[in-house]
């Protein structure tokens, strides 16, 4: 009679360890066969735009970002060329301003926003194809400068931005 109970306990554990075998843990949705990804370089076109202001370096730190989130949250591989992913755009906002007012119409705090245009392509399933902006911002103090936030303010728009983009074409959120 034991014996019958380790062979249903077995059973029951073999089948739970297959049942997850297709499960990730960051939620991305990758097609058979994918292997690799590539990010073209995010060019800087925020100057062009109206109310805009170029910031450089800004486009290496991007691309990097995205790079990165990839890396960490796939098993793919990075390459410079012939991916089967493929992420590529342009940073096209990049823009400081006034959000609250003081009683005496000053501005009390600063909005930092960044808006990205991704296009996204799928080699391996090509319904995934997209074209699409993403934005984000980070307010600060009036009386702080830019400079002396811009870092965190990086770190905090890429990390949000980049995961977007991730769930947009890999985590289908």
């Amino acid at each position: 009679m034991t014996l019958n109970y380790k062979f249903i306990y077995l059973l029951l554990f073999v089948f739970i360890i297959k049942s997850c075998g297709n499960y990730s843990f960051t939620g991305a949705s990758i097609a058979e066969g994918t292997e690799s990804f590539q990010v073209n370089f995010f060019e800087n076109e925020a100057g062009n735009s109206m109310g805009s202001i170029f910031e450089p370096g800004l486009d290496r730190d991007f691309t990097i970002a995205l790079q990165d989130i990839l890396q960490n949250q796939t098993n793919l591989q990075l390459v410079g060329s012939d991916g089967d992913l493929i992420y590529e755009g342009e940073i096209t906002e990049y823009r400081v301003s006034p959000m609250t007012a003081t009683s005496n119409l000053q501005a009390s705090q600063n909005r930092l926003t960044v808006g990205i245009n991704v296009r996204f392509t799928n080699l391996k399933k090509e319904d995934d194809n997209f074209e699409r902006r993403f934005t984000f911002y980070y307010d600060y103090p009036a009386e702080v400068q830019l400079l002396n936030v811009k870092s965190e303010a990086h770190d905090i728009i890429f990390e949000r931005i980049t995961q977007d983009i991730f769930n947009a074409s890999l985590a289908k959120w």
